[in-house]
């Protein structure tokens, strides 16, 4: 029961770690994905946008579609952090983290780096407590207080019957992988175009 309880506050922290990036901080970490990244974004977003991001954080708080969104957003300062933490990686202690992370902060931004950092203790990292600890309590890490996270949005299901729900989940699947054709296509014409 402990155990759940733990899942479900790391994952509202997480949710936190969302809500207070900015939008500039959200595009920012969009516009720097690379190609892979970006398609696996696509994945889980209707588009490839602050709002989109939010929307897929949303949607995706109990299937796991946050936690992947995190990954995504943050691969690239969670690498600079290992890297920046050297052998001290796998368990940084908090003097550690302090040193390191005002960089992360400069070369990611703030929003970035507090979505990097919850993502780790919903991940269960090893030093889960001390990173808990920075977003609650660090002068320039503490995330916003609130009042209430609610973890599962409320649907109202009864606005559409099921033959119109199938029907809208067939059009948007059918957007998507029109969409992803043409990434397709445009990632192969522009191979091509390089390799003459």
């Amino acid at each position: 029961m402990n155990q759940m309880k733990n899942r479900m506050q790391a994952l509202g922290l997480l949710d936190r770690s969302f809500k207070a990036a900015s939008d500039e901080h959200l595009a920012g970490a969009i516009d720097a994905l690379g190609d892979d990244h970006r398609e696996g974004l696509d994945a889980f977003v209707e588009e490839l946008t602050p709002d989109g991001v939010r929307a897929g954080v949303k949607a995706g708080r109990i299937d796991g579609g946050m936690e992947a969104i995190a990954a995504i957003v943050t691969d690239a300062a969670l690498a600079d952090c290992i890297d920046k933490l050297g052998d001290n990686a796998e368990n940084p202690s908090s003097d550690q983290l302090r040193e390191v992370l005002p960089g992360i902060v400069e070369r990611h931004n703030l929003g970035i780096t507090r979505i990097m950092l919850a993502s780790t203790v919903a991940g269960e990292a090893p030093a889960s407590a001390i990173i808990r600890d920075l977003l609650k309590n660090d002068e320039t890490l503490a995330l916003p207080k609130v009042d209430d996270v609610e973890l599962a949005p409320l649907l109202d299901t009864s606005k559409r019957s099921a033959d119109e729900q199938s029907e809208l989940r067939a059009q948007r699947k059918a957007a998507k992988k029109a969409k992803q054709d043409e990434a397709r296509a445009r990632k192969a014409q522009s191979i091509a175009a390089r390799r003459k």
